[in-house]
This record gives C-alpha cells, structure tokens and sequence, in this order.
C-alpha cells in the first residue's frame, strides 16, 4: 500500500507566524517558482527526474513547488521542520526506508521547506515522473549533478 503525506503524524504542529526571513522567502517563491524539490538532480530521462536531498544539521532545503507526481525515501531517516503553504509549521520523524506517495491534479501544487532538526546528515531520495497532469517547472543548470 502505497501511502502519502496524509498518513503521516506529525510530532509538532505550530500555527504561529513565521519568522521574517522565511515568510519573505515564501513570498520570492510565490513569484518565481523553485522547480528544484532536492538538493542536486541526480539523472533525467524522458520519464523521471531522481533527486537527492542532503542535510547536515541544521541545514535547510529552501521553498520548492511540487508539481510533477513523485515518492519520496528517506535513507537515513532523522527529524525535520516544514514550513508548510498553509501556514503551519509541522515537525515529522523519518525512518530509514519510509517512502511516501504524493499525486497533483491539474493546477494542483504543494510549497514547502525542509529544516533538518537532528544531529546528523538527513538524506532522502526523491523520483518526479515526468508524464504528471502538470507541466514539469525548469530546472538551472547549476541544480544538475556534474557529469
């Protein structure tokens, strides 16, 4: 059974307002959209784009748009922070192996952050597939792994 984010308790809900920085960044997000859901792409094909998301703690993966359908594993499990569209700031442990499922329809997004809590490296593997009711958003060159 293939579960998602919905299923997933978080350990900390916080509805307070953002700090300046974030809720600025949000805002910079909101009008150019970050397509960049890892920290490096890893491999693209006709079908998939396979990230890798690296963490050290205290180390923070900016606002990014998911559009595309993807899943998500965590490696190496660890706690993390999100900043959520909605407002809310949510706190989730990870265990090593978990994967979640996520699917957008047309016009469908989620904006987030991710702040790594723990004391050590949080690495998580991200696939988008590419044939998603939504266009894929551009990728910089600079988001690519070196050949």
């Amino acid at each position: 059974m293939a579960l998602s984010m919905l299923e997933k308790t978080t350990d900390r809900t916080d509805t307070s307002a953002w700090p300046s920085t974030i809720a600025a960044e949000f805002e910079r997000e909101k009008q150019n959209h970050n397509g960049c859901v890892g920290s490096t792409l890893l491999s693209e094909n006709e079908r998939v784009r396979v990230w890798i998301i690296r963490l050290a703690p205290g180390e923070r993966l900016g606002f990014h748009r998911h559009v595309l359908n993807y899943f998500w594993t965590s490696v190496t499990g660890g706690r993390g922070r999100q900043h959520l569209q909605d407002g809310t700031t949510v706190e989730y442990t990870y265990q090593p192996g978990e994967t979640r499922h996520e699917s957008y329809g047309l016009g469908q997004y989620k904006v987030h952050d991710l702040e790594n809590l723990g004391d050590k490296e949080m690495v998580f593997m991200t696939v988008e597939f590419l044939d998603s009711p939504n266009k894929p958003l551009p990728i910089p060159e600079r988001a690519r792994a070196a050949a």
